[in-house]
């Protein structure tokens, strides 16, 4: 070999010894370079209000990562202010939703240009349950007592408290109107928050919140769960309000209504955004669930714990709006087009 061989040939080890050493370094995990901004679609005080903030102290508290999160409300349209937000921030890694059932109903009953396929799917972090809820200082202690308080009043007289138009709380409203054979007067807030306010104070007659938007005032004696829209009774043994646990919520179809409805709470960011950066809110969410604080919340709120991402998370969003679109038409809330 002559020398001129021998050189080139060296070289060319070099040189692939030194792309081994080089791929051998692993390359430096996506991060956040700057705050995070968690968008709730919803007003304060609300199911989705309640988990983002109660998520935000968390990380916080435990330094789960380097940069701090703010969370945004920006409930204008039904939520679809926030859902543009996001579909407009294209390759915006530091940007998340936190989702509801206005995830559909919103466009569908609006017709704003949105879908949550304009969104780039995260992770689903529970289900949220929906209750009967009613004033502790009304007569009316089980389903019946109440259906039958409904039916000895003339339509339009009962008034049901709902976060938003149109959306699931309004959906649920409209179930069981249809169950009770009477019309109820419906009427909106910005979130549930506000909600269980005006039932504490006799504003209305009746919500489906979220437990975690009312649990609170169960615990003071303010207000009465009637029974729960999920098609199992809430694995939550420990007592709340008295010798009440709720377990001992019964469902509302056993209970004689026949409705039954639950609402996704997960996490979607823009579109474009890279497979590593949503890998980082994966591993993030994940920390976030190991928590002492997050087991509080979800034993608080009464959750279902399902937790998805990837695919499976896409295939369950897919099946729930075609549900959802099937509610809302069956409701005439869809909006109407040329």
């Amino acid at each position: 070999m002559s020398v001129t061989s021998k050189i080139l040939s060296f070289g060319a080890v070099a040189c692939v010894g030194a792309a081994f050493a080089m791929s051998a370094v692993p390359a430096t995990a996506w991060e956040p370079s700057h705050p995070i901004e968690i968008i709730v679609p919803a007003g304060t005080g609300g199911g989705a209000d309640q988990m983002a903030r109660t998520m935000q102290g968390i990380i916080s508290k435990h330094s789960l990562t380097k940069q701090p999160v703010v969370v945004i409300n920006k409930s204008g349209g039904a939520g679809g202010e926030g859902f543009l937000d996001v579909k407009n921030a294209k390759g915006n890694e530091h940007k998340l939703i936190i989702t509801l059932s206005n995830l559909f109903t919103t466009p569908m009953a609006t017709g704003i240009p949105v879908n949550w396929k304009d969104m780039t799917p995260v992770a689903m972090m529970a289900l949220d349950e929906f209750v009967l809820w009613v004033n502790a200082e009304k007569p009316y202690k089980t389903v019946k007592d109440y259906v039958d308080a409904i039916k000895a009043q003339p339509d339009n007289t009962f008034k049901m408290g709902g976060t938003g138009s149109k959306q699931e709380d309004q959906i649920i409203t409209v179930a069981l109107q249809k169950a009770v054979g009477k019309k109820m007067i419906y009427i909106p807030q910005k979130g549930g928050g506000a909600v269980a306010v005006q039932l504490v104070g006799n504003h209305i007659d009746s919500s489906v919140n979220n437990p975690i938007e009312a649990v609170a005032h169960w615990r003071a004696g303010k207000l009465r769960p009637l029974c729960v829209f999920d098609p199992k009774k809430l694995d939550y043994k420990d007592k709340i309000a008295g010798d009440m646990s709720w377990n001992d919520i019964p469902t509302c179809k056993s209970a004689g209504l026949d409705v039954e409805y639950v609402m996704l709470r997960g996490f979607f960011m823009p579109p474009g955004v890279s497979k590593d950066a949503v890998s980082y809110y994966v591993d993030l969410f994940k920390k976030v669930r190991e928590t002492p604080e997050w087991k509080k919340l979800m034993a608080d709120g009464a959750f279902n714990q399902s937790f998805m991402v990837g695919d499976e998370y896409a295939k369950w969003v897919a099946e729930a709006e075609k549900l959802h679109e099937g509610l809302m038409k069956e409701a005439g809330f869809m909006a109407k087009t040329n």
